[in-house]
C-alpha cells in the first residue's frame, strides 16, 4: 500500500532563508554582470544609441577608427588643462578654464551628410585652435566631445547635459561649436540650444535660413556665396546658356535652400523653368538609387549648356562629372562650367579621375568657397588676393597635426579644418575678452579672491557687441580665412560680415586664361553691396 507524504507546511524561518537566498544570488549576478562588462565601450559619460555613443565627455571614446589619435590628442589636451588648474604653479597661482563643446557626429556611414574625412581635418582645426588658446596667458580651454550621432538624430540628450554643464560655477561650458549640417534635426538643435542661452557658432552652416538667437556663423551663407558668383558672372558672361541641377531631397535642408537662392539670382537670366533636373542625392534615408544624371546630362546636351548651377552635396558632384564624361563634350563648342557654392573643394573633386573626367567633359568647377587653396600652395592662381593674415598662426600648428595625424589627402583644401579653427577661436577670443574685462574693470574682485569666470551669458553679450562700424574692424575675428566680424543683436541673423569670398577654379586656368582680370574679392555685407566692408 502506498501512503502519500502530505508536505511539510512552512513558516516564516523557512520563507525568509529561501528570500535571502535569492537576494544574494541576484546580487552576485548583477556583480559579475556589471563588472564584466564594465562602463562599456563607451565610458562613463557617454551611452550607446544606434550603435553611436552620445553626450558629453573630457575624455577618449569609442568612435570611428581612423579617428582614435585625434580624440586621444584632444583628450590629453584636457587633462593637461585639468592638471594645470588642480596643481598650482611656483606663485601659488592656478591656472582657470572654461570649456567649448564640439557637437558633432563622430562616425560616419554612406547616408551621413559628414564623412569620416571631414570629421577628422574638422577635429584637427579644432585641436589646433585649442592648442593655440592654451597657449596664452588667458584661462584654458577643455574641448569636451559632444557626439550626437551619425545622422544627428541623438541630439536631444546632448543639449540636455551641455545645459547642465554651463551651471558648473568653476569650470563652466560657455559655448557650442560644431554643428556641421543644414537639416532638420540641426534646425531643432539649434533652437534647443538658443533657448538655454548656449552661444553656439556653426563652422559650416551655409543654409540662409538656419537661424536661432543665439547661432552664429562663420561661413557665408548661401545667398552670399551666389552673389560672388554674380559678381564672377558679369566679368564671365559666355553664352549664357544655363542649366539648373538640384537634389530632389525634402529633408535636405542645405540643397533646398540652394535651389530657391540660384532661382533667385539666376532663375529668370537663365530660364531655369525650362532647364532643369533633379536628381536624389546620397545624404540621408534611403529613398532609392541616388546620383543618377543621365536625365540631366541628356537634356545639357541637347541645351547645349555652358553654365550649370549644382543645387546639391559635393559628395554627390564626382558621379555627376563622371557622367558628364560618358557624354562627352555633347558638341558644344565651348567650355561647361560647373557652378557651385561651399567650404572648400572637397578633394574627391580633385582627384586624378575625377580630373580626368573634367577633361573628357572639357569642363570646369567654378566654386564660391570660403577657403582658396592659393592661400597655401605653390604659386597660387590668384595672386591680387592675399592670404588671411592670421592664416600662418593656423598652418604653423596644423602642419605639425599633418606629422603625427592621419588627415587624408589635401587635408586643408575643404575647408572644415580652416572653418572649425576659426569657430573655435570664435568663442575663445569672446572669452578671453570678457575675462579681462570683468577682472581688470570695475567688477575686479579685491584682495586675493579667485578672478572671476565668465559665464556662457557673460560670452554671448560679448559676441553680440558690433564689431564693423563705418570706422573699421575694431573687435573683428582674425582668422585662418579671413578677418570678420557681426553687427550686434538680431542683425543680419548672426551671419559673419565681411568675410571673403574666394572664387576658385578647377582645374586652375592656364596660359591666356590665367591672365584674364579677375573679379574684384568678394565680402559678405547684407544685401551684398558692393564697396559696403569698411577697409
Amino acid at each position: 500500500m502506498l501512503f502519500r507524504r502530505h508536505p511539510r507546511e512552512w513558516g516564516p524561518i523557512e520563507w525568509a532563508a529561501v528570500l535571502g537566498l535569492a537576494l544574494v544570488a541576484g546580487v552576485a549576478v548583477a556583480v559579475v554582470t556589471l563588472g564584466a562588462r564594465g562602463p562599456g565601450r563607451c565610458g562613463d559619460d557617454l551611452r550607446e544609441l544606434g550603435g553611436d555613443c552620445v553626450g558629453v565627455t573630457e575624455s577618449a571614446f569609442d568612435a570611428d577608427p581612423r579617428l582614435k589619435s585625434l580624440i586621444e590628442a584632444v583628450a590629453e589636451e584636457n587633462a593637461e588643462v585639468r592638471r594645470d588648474a588642480e596643481s598650482p604653479a611656483d606663485n601659488g597661482a592656478r591656472i582657470p578654464y572654461v570649456r567649448i563643446a564640439l557637437m558633432m557626429p563622430y562616425t560616419s556611414d554612406g547616408s551621413s551628410a559628414m564623412t569620416t574625412d571631414m570629421i577628422r581635418r574638422a577635429l584637427a582645426g579644432a585641436l589646433a585652435a585649442q592648442q593655440e588658446a592654451n597657449s596664452g596667458s588667458g584661462p584654458h580651454y577643455q574641448l569636451l566631445f559632444a557626439p550626437d550621432g551619425r545622422n544627428l538624430d541623438h541630439w536631444e540628450p546632448v543639449v540636455e547635459r551641455l545645459g547642465e554643464l554651463t551651471k558648473d560655477k568653476e569650470t563652466p561650458l560657455v559655448g557650442v561649436t560644431g554643428i556641421p549640417s543644414s537639416t532638420p534635426e540641426t534646425r531643432r538643435t539649434i533652437a534647443a540650444l538658443s533657448d538655454r542661452g548656449i552661444p553656439t557658432v556653426g563652422p559650416v552652416i551655409t543654409a540662409a535660413d538656419m537661424n536661432a538667437g543665439h547661432f552664429f556663423k562663420t561661413s557665408p551663407n548661401n545667398d552670399q556665396f551666389a552673389r560672388a558668383l554674380k559678381q564672377y558672372l558679369k566679368k564671365r558672361p559666355q553664352r549664357g546658356e544655363g542649366f539648373l541641377v538640384w537634389d530632389n531631397r525634402s529633408e535636405d535642408v542645405y540643397s533646398r535652400n540652394l535651389r530657391r537662392v540660384f532661382e533667385k539670382h539666376f532663375g529668370d537670366t537663365y530660364d531655369f523653368k525650362g532647364h532643369n533636373s533633379n536628381f536624389t542625392g546620397s545624404s540621408g534615408a534611403d529613398k532609392g538609387i541616388p546620383q543618377r544624371f543621365t536625365d540631366a546630362v541628356q537634356k545639357i546636351c541637347t541645351a547645349r549648356s555652358d553654365t550649370v548651377f549644382f543645387a546639391g552635396r559635393d559628395q554627390d558632384l564626382p558621379a555627376f562629372v563622371k557622367r558628364l564624361a560618358q557624354e562627352g563634350d555633347c558638341g558644344r563648342g565651348s567650355e561647361l562650367r560647373l557652378l557651385k557654392v561651399g567650404i572648400g573643394l572637397e578633394p574627391t573633386l580633385t582627384t586624378d579621375e575625377t580630373t580626368r573626367w573634367l577633361k573628357e567633359a572639357r569642363a570646369t568647377i567654378v566654386d564660391a568657397s570660403s577657403v582658396d587653396p592659393a592661400w597655401w600652395g605653390k604659386g597660387g592662381q590668384d595672386p591680387g588676393h592675399e592670404p588671411p593674415r592670421a592664416l600662418g598662426r593656423f598652418l604653423d600648428r596644423f602642419h605639425k597635426l599633418e606629422k603625427e595625424h592621419e588627415l587624408g589627402a589635401k587635408p586643408l583644401n575643404d575647408g572644415y579644418a580652416v572653418m572649425y579653427h576659426d569657430a573655435f577661436t570664435l568663442l575663445a577670443d569672446a572669452v578671453d575678452r570678457t575675462y579681462s574685462e570683468i577682472n581688470e574693470g570695475a567688477g575686479k574682485p579685491e584682495g586675493k579672491k579667485a578672478p572671476l569666470i565668465p559665464t556662457k551669458n557673460d560670452v554671448y553679450n560679448t559676441l553680440i557687441m558690433p564689431s564693423i562700424s563705418a570706422n573699421g574692424c575694431s573687435n573683428c575675428l582674425r582668422g585662418a580665412a579671413g578677418s570678420y566680424g557681426f553687427e550686434g543683436p538680431g542683425a543680419n541673423d548672426q551671419w559673419a560680415v565681411c568675410k571673403p569670398v574666394p572664387i576658385v577654379e578647377y582645374p586652375a586656368p592656364r596660359g591666356k586664361a590665367a591672365e584674364r582680370e579677375r573679379p574684384p574679392l568678394y565680402r559678405t555685407f547684407r544685401d551684398g553691396e558692393k564697396s559696403a566692408c569698411p577697409n
